[in-house]
């Protein structure tokens, strides 16, 4: 199979060719899908929000995170929940934490009841805002808290005490009293900026100070997969691993599908293809076992991947070319005319074309001449697994009737040996196609010869003896 056959116009054929058989793989993939939900029992997970106020870096946002799923911190939730047979190991694959726009920590729990869940949620919340606070040192001595702040007033008072002492220096022009202003601005400005590196960092000592953001909803539905998910996920993938499997086989078959593949492994030259109208069976054969009769409803008795049959011309085109594949044979034999036609068994538009070949060449209206009588010919089924050819009799030849992408050059090159074991020579390959027919109409010529009845597994002998 080439490259250019994997495309949509492929798969659509695909699913026009074993749309049956697609349906039922979906339907067992369903069947699949609902069998893993009842294994899976029902999850509910619910979410709680954290807000960070102040400044946050994405690094730090990240920490928080970490913070929240940390082992302490679901060990004491467990603890707090007092739930039996659940251990703080158990809920840690329970629950997850992200961080979200503005500064908020969204923390989630799953159990297996909504309750729980919201319950799991909350506790997790609350563990992970005291714990952060802990590490932040709120729990601290308040006069430790309070230090800041009475730095701030003393650096104040200092400022204030500095402007009064360079006024009090005076607008002299001397060199101390410069001298003595400089410092003291100096020192003025060294104290400012102290104060303005406090004021930035107490955004930062406040970040301990999070706030939950109300009790965590109650779940309405179960955390996915969930059942409807399950049974759809099986039935696609069910179907599209039987589409990939189509594709795969239809890529590494090994079946011949153009004219000089199957004339190098026959060892023969091609006369001509000739054109078989489609006919499909109205009603399933009842004399067929049960496989078949399954294969029947699956739709895998019909190739998927045998091209799609072109229309062709009327009667008297189709006529002609079965013509024109005796005229050959005529041409290239030598008398006496008699054939040996071999149809692969199972290959049932090869088996037509090869009736209708001897219908032709028995309606030939002058078969006794030697010099314009077409062949006489007889067909004979063969076993691709286990060819055997009649011996030669009278015949001058072997003619070898198929249709193409069937068989294997290891197939076809075994039925050439069974025809040389007979001392046949395949004198040439004649290729049938399926075809679409169009209404018929007069041809030039009537024929009254009917198309005689081919016997399976045996020898029919066709046009003049």
């Amino acid at each position: 199979m080439s490259d250019d056959w994997i495309r949509l116009a492929t798969i659509g054929r695909i699913i026009r060719g074993r749309w049956r058989l697609l349906a039922v793989l979906a339907v067992v993939g369903a069947l699949v899908g609902f069998g893993v939900s009842l294994l899976l029992p029902p999850s509910y997970t619910a979410s709680a929000s954290v807000l960070l106020p102040g400044q946050w870096e994405e690094r730090e946002l990240l920490t928080q995170v970490d913070v929240a799923t940390s082992s302490t911190v679901v060990d004491r939730a467990a603890a707090a929940l007092g739930w039996a047979g659940v251990s703080g190991s158990e809920l840690r694959d329970r629950v997850s934490a992200k961080a979200a726009d503005g500064n908020i920590i969204m923390v989630s729990g799953t159990a297996d009841t909504p309750e729980r869940a919201q319950r799991l949620s909350d506790q997790m919340v609350r563990q992970f805002v005291a714990f952060a606070a802990r590490l932040a040192g709120d729990s601290a001595d308040p006069e430790a808290a309070a230090g800041p702040d009475a730095l701030r007033q003393a650096v104040a008072q200092t400022s204030r005490r500095i402007t009064e002492l360079s006024e009090a220096a005076g607008p002299g022009r001397s060199v101390e009293s410069v001298g003595t202003r400089t410092e003291l601005a100096k020192l003025r400005t060294a104290l400012q900026e102290a104060i303005n590196k406090l004021d930035q960092a107490a955004p930062a000592t406040n970040k301990a100070n999070m706030v939950v953001m109300g009790p965590a909803p109650r779940p309405a539905g179960e955390a996915p997969p969930t059942r409807r998910q399950l049974v759809v996920a099986g039935a696609v993938l069910f179907f599209l691993l039987a589409v990939i499997g189509h594709l795969t086989a239809a890529r590494m078959s090994r079946r011949l599908r153009t004219e000089p593949e199957i004339a190098a492994a026959l060892g023969s030259a091609l006369l001509g293809t000739v054109d078989v109208p489609d006919e499909r069976p109205a009603h399933r054969p009842q004399d067929r076992g049960p496989l078949a009769r399954i294969r029947w409803l699956l739709g895998l008795d019909v190739r998927w991947d045998l091209p799609t049959p072109q229309t062709s011309g009327d009667e008297a085109g189709r006529q002609l070319r079965y013509r024109r594949v005796c005229a050959r044979l005529r041409d290239q034999l030598t008398p006496p005319r008699r054939l040996l036609v071999v149809v692969p068994d199972g290959d049932e538009i090869a088996r037509r074309a090869a009736g209708r070949l001897v219908a032709e060449a028995g309606g030939d209206p002058s078969p006794s001449s030697s010099s314009r009588g077409h062949p006489a010919l007889r067909v004979v089924g063969v076993s691709v697994d286990r060819p055997v050819v009649p011996d030669r009799d009278d015949e001058s030849g072997a003619l070898v009737v198929l249709s193409a992408g069937n068989w294997t050059a290891q197939q076809l090159a075994g039925i050439a040996e069974a025809c040389a074991d007979a001392r046949h020579e395949v004198v040439g390959i004649v290729l049938a196609g399926v075809v679409r027919a169009l209404p018929a109409r007069p041809v030039g010529r009537p024929r009254d010869a009917a198309t005689p009845a081919l016997a399976v597994g045996a020898d029919a002998t066709g046009g003049v003896g």
